[in-house]
């Protein structure tokens, strides 16, 4: 039950920014977390590159929650559905380029179809893809239903 947990748990996880981003108040508190993540990081950042690539998203979500409630509205709300978005596609980029496209014998989806016998590799990626899609779609709706209760 442990293998399928990197794929879905990045769709959940991008599902969960997009409904974070419906409103400012859940924004702010998702890029505090964000920026909370991305400092404890860096005492596991095996070289520069990933040392200047962290601080440099932290610089730029904490310009953005300064920006949004200092001078824009929206802003980080935008941040926030971007950063939902681009978690979750690219979840599904991996579940497609890993999962549905290969077929090499030591490779999660033949993993999984060795503990239930009854799914196909393919098909295990598919039903991956489409729990993915669900996060996804869930997050679209409860952020709607957000934002438009207040």
């Amino acid at each position: 039950f442990i293998i399928p947990a990197g794929y879905c748990g990045g769709a959940f996880w991008g599902g969960v920014f997009v409904v974070l981003s419906g409103d400012r108040v859940a924004a702010t508190v998702a890029a505090g977390v964000f920026c909370a993540g991305m400092v404890v990081s860096l005492f596991f950042a095996p070289n520069r590159v990933m040392v200047g690539l962290t601080l440099g998203f932290v610089v730029l979500t904490v310009g953005f929650i300064l920006m949004d409630w200092l001078v824009v509205t929206p802003f980080l709300q935008f941040l926030t559905l971007f950063y939902g978005v681009f978690i979750g596609s690219f979840s599904m980029y991996d579940i497609y380029d890993d999962l549905i496209t290969r077929t090499v014998e030591g490779s999660d989806a033949h993993a999984c179809h060795q503990l239930f016998p009854c799914c196909m590799p393919r098909c295990v990626g598919v039903q991956f893809a489409l729990v993915a899609l669900a996060f996804q779609a869930g997050g679209l709706y409860l952020a709607l239903v957000w934002m438009t209760s207040t």
